[in-house]
């Protein structure tokens, strides 16, 4: 599970960039085991409006607390599309913390940074990780009239660990939003994400896969869950390399354009490569 220290110019020219920037990366903040080689590659998962979440998932090491969350910062979007310009993204990733005191839970903030991305880099390809919007249809259509190129949301884990992982989400919910995206339109590519080594059986895995593929999903990343801070869950089994390329293959066979697996392998992880495996 070790990771490579960062070498060369491209890490400290992307940290630099993004400090100077002001913004907020899901790669520090949820302390990501990539980060080094992909801020290496100059590349970085970009997380709006602000670094505190309404919710408190227990595989997160994201900040949450209600007296702790700040109004929509409206220069956002436009520093953020500034961002991908200066660090010449031709792939962009946006993500979120979740934001269920807004009435849209964010879906306009995220609508106005693609737009902004778009004004600047009209060439980018931009894929949005978002959270579940509370099931607010209006929200989802909000985004998708933006036309990211991927709409990504994670089911996480499978059904029957909701209560400890994901207590305040509803696993039919995410089906139901990653389904309704292609309802608004079709040509958006989606995707979604599990996180292994919680406790799940071999059958939930697989039955959890089937169940996101049936919402007609294309993309399908699945990384080993390690805990980030002693206050999350513990991991209850480490899965092998071997056993994660079993999994892909399964995966594959049910019919995803494109699967990664590995230990590392997380939401954002090669996005762009991926993306291409859909199209």
């Amino acid at each position: 599970m070790k990771q490579r220290l960062p070498s060369g110019s491209g890490y400290e020219r992307t940290r630099r960039l993004l400090r100077k920037s002001g913004l907020c990366t899901v790669c520090q903040e949820a302390r990501c085991p990539n980060q080094f080689e992909c801020f290496a590659k100059g590349t970085a998962t970009f997380m709006l409006m602000g670094e505190n979440c309404t919710r408190n998932c227990g595989f997160c090491a994201v900040a949450h607390g209600g007296t702790k969350i700040k109004p929509l910062d409206a220069e956002e979007p436009a520093r953020i599309g500034s961002a991908v310009a200066d660090m010449g993204l031709k792939y962009a990733v946006l993500t979120s913390v979740t934001r269920d005191d807004l009435p849209d839970g964010g879906a306009e903030h995220f609508s106005r940074t693609i737009d902004a991305i778009r004004m600047k880099c009209p060439e980018t390809k931009v894929e949005v990780l978002i959270p579940d919007l509370q099931g607010n249809r209006a929200a989802l259509a909000c985004i998708c009239n933006s036309e990211p190129s991927v709409l990504n949301h994670n089911v996480e884990t499978v059904g029957s660990l909701y209560p400890q992982v994901r207590p305040q989400a509803v696993y039919e919910r995410s089906l139901e939003l990653l389904a309704r995206v292609k309802e608004i339109n079709p040509a958006i590519v989606t995707k979604s994400g599990l996180m292994l080594g919680l406790g799940e059986t071999v059958e939930e895995l697989r039955q959890t896969m089937k169940d996101i593929r049936a919402a007609d999903c294309d993309l399908l990343t699945l990384g080993q869950y390690l805990q980030p801070t002693a206050d999350n869950l513990q991991v209850h089994r480490y899965v092998p390399p071997e056993e994660f390329e079993k999994i892909r293959e399964t995966a594959l066979e049910l019919g995803f354009s494109g699967v990664a697996a590995g230990p590392h392998v997380r939401s954002s992880y090669q996005a762009g490569e991926l993306y291409k495996l859909a199209v």
